[in-house]
C-alpha cells in the first residue's frame, strides 16, 4: 500500500456571524477567508482529509504541499503512521512548520485509516467513552451583566461547566470569578483561560482569587515560552493549573511543564496544536503516566474523536460567541457529547465544499 496522492483544496470559510471578541491586546474573531483540506490517497484507493481553519493556513497548505509535502510522502506507506509523524518533524527542521500545519498529515492518515477500516478515528484509537459533558467556553463579553445572563443561558441549555475567557484585567476578571461563582452557586464547575495575558505577579494574584472563588482549573494565564515562571507560579497559587497548550513540541515540551511542577491540573491535549492524533495521544499518556489529567482544547471535530478516546480527559469544550447563546449541534439538551458514528474523522458540514470533497463530509 503506498500513497499516491497528495493535494490541497481551498475553499471560502466565512467568518463568525455576530464576529465575537477576546481579551485586551488579542484580535478577535477572523473576517471571512479561506480554509485549507489535505486529501491523501493511496493506490488500494483508500483515501484521508484534514482541515485546517486558521487564519492565512490555506495559503500556508498549499505552499507546503507543492514544495514540500507531495515529494516527501508519496510512495510512502500511509499505514506507517508513526514513521511518517516522525519524518513530518525530520521536515519541520528546517520548515518550521506553523503548529496547525505540523499534525495536518496525521490527521489525514488517521482517517485514511478510519475509513479504510469503517470505523471511527476513536475506535481505531481503542476507544474509552461514547459520550462526555460539555462545558461553555466563553468567547470575551461586554459586562459583567452580560457574563452573568451568558451563564444563566449556557446553564438552561444544559452545559455542565463554564470557562470564562475575561478581560485580560486581573482586577476586574477576579472581580468576575467572584460574582460570577456567587450567581451560579457552588455546584456548577468554573474555570477560567487567561489566553496568555498576564505576567507572573498578575497571575498570581488573580490565580489566588480564582482559588477563593472554588474555580475548578486556572489555564494558561502567562505566555508559554518560560516552564521557570509556571513552575514560580504553581509554588505561589493553590489552584491547580492547566498548562502546555500554544508552546511547540508536542509531548516533549509537555514533559518539561510537569517535570516543573507546572502542571497541578494537567495540560492540553489537541490535534490541532500537539502535532496531530498522534501527538495528542502521546500528550495524553504521559500525562497519564504521572495521573494528570489530559484536557482536551476546541470544539474542532478531531476534538471529539479525542474525547471519546482519552481516558484521562474531563470535559468536552463547546465555545460560546454570541448572546443570545446558541448550544453547539453537537451538544445535546443534557449537555452531553456522543461519540462520532462515521467512518474516519469527517469533514464539518455547513461549507462550501468542491464536488471531490463532499464523501469525507459528517452527515
Amino acid at each position: 500500500m503506498r500513497i499516491t496522492h497528495v493535494e490541497s483544496f481551498r475553499l471560502p470559510l466565512p467568518g463568525a456571524e455576530p464576529p465575537f471578541a477576546w481579551r485586551r491586546g488579542l484580535l478577535g474573531s477572523s473576517p471571512d477567508g479561506h480554509a485549507a483540506v489535505l486529501r491523501i490517497g493511496a493506490d488500494d484507493g483508500a483515501s484521508g482529509v484534514a482541515l485546517a481553519t486558521r487564519p492565512g493556513m490555506a495559503a500556508a497548505v498549499e505552499d507546503a504541499v507543492d514544495r514540500v509535502l507531495r515529494e516527501a510522502l508519496t510512495g510512502r506507506d500511509p499505514r506507517q503512521r508513526e514513521f511518517l509523524w516522525h519524518h513530518m518533524w525530520e521536515l519541520d527542521r528546517t520548515e518550521e512548520f506553523p503548529l496547525p500545519l505540523l499534525g495536518l498529515v496525521d490527521i489525514a492518515l488517521w482517517d485514511l485509516a478510519g475509513r479504510r477500516s469503517g470505523q471511527s478515528a476513536w475506535q481505531v484509537l481503542g476507544g474509552f467513552r461514547t459520550k462526555i459533558p460539555a462545558y461553555a467556553s466563553t468567547a470575551t463579553f461586554r459586562d459583567l451583566d452580560e457574563y452573568l445572563d451568558v451563564a444563566t443561558q449556557c446553564l438552561e441549555l444544559g452545559y455542565q461547566a463554564i470557562k470564562l475567557h475575561a478581560w485580560g484585567d486581573a482586577r476586574r476578571d477576579a472581580e468576575l470569578g467572584h460574582k460570577l461563582r456567587a450567581h451560579v452557586g457552588d455546584g456548577v464547575p468554573l474555570m477560567y483561560d487567561g489566553s496568555a495575558g498576564f505576567d507572573l505577579p498578575d497571575a498570581v494574584y488573580l490565580g489566588r482569587a480564582l482559588h477563593d472563588a472554588g474555580f475548578l482549573w486556572y489555564e494558561e494565564p502567562m505566555r508559554e515560552f518560560n516552564v521557570t515562571a509556571y513552575g514560580q507560579l504553581a509554588r505561589s497559587v493553590r489552584i491547580p493549573l492547566l498548562v502546555a497548550e500554544t508552546s511547540d513540541g508536542a509531548h516533549m515540551n509537555t514533559a518539561d511543564f510537569i517535570a516543573a511542577g507546572a502542571a497541578t491540573f494537567g495540560v492540553r491535549a489537541s490535534a490541532t496544536m500537539r502535532a496531530g492524533i498522534t501527538g495528542a495521544m502521546r500528550t495524553a499518556h504521559l500525562a497519564d503516566a504521572y495521573r494528570l489529567r489530559a484536557e482536551v482544547l476546541g470544539d474542532e471535530i478531531p476534538s471529539r474523536h479525542l474525547a471519546m478516546a482519552i481516558s484521562n480527559t474531563t470535559y468536552y469544550e463547546s465555545l460560546i460567541t454570541a448572546n443570545p447563546v446558541r448550544r453547539r449541534p453537537e451538544v445535546d439538551a443534557d449537555g452531553f457529547v456522543h461519540a462520532p458514528t462515521g467512518p474516519g474523522i469527517a469533514l464539518p458540514a455547513g461549507l462550501d465544499y468542491p464536488s471531490a470533497l463532499e464523501p469525507y463530509v459528517e452527515t
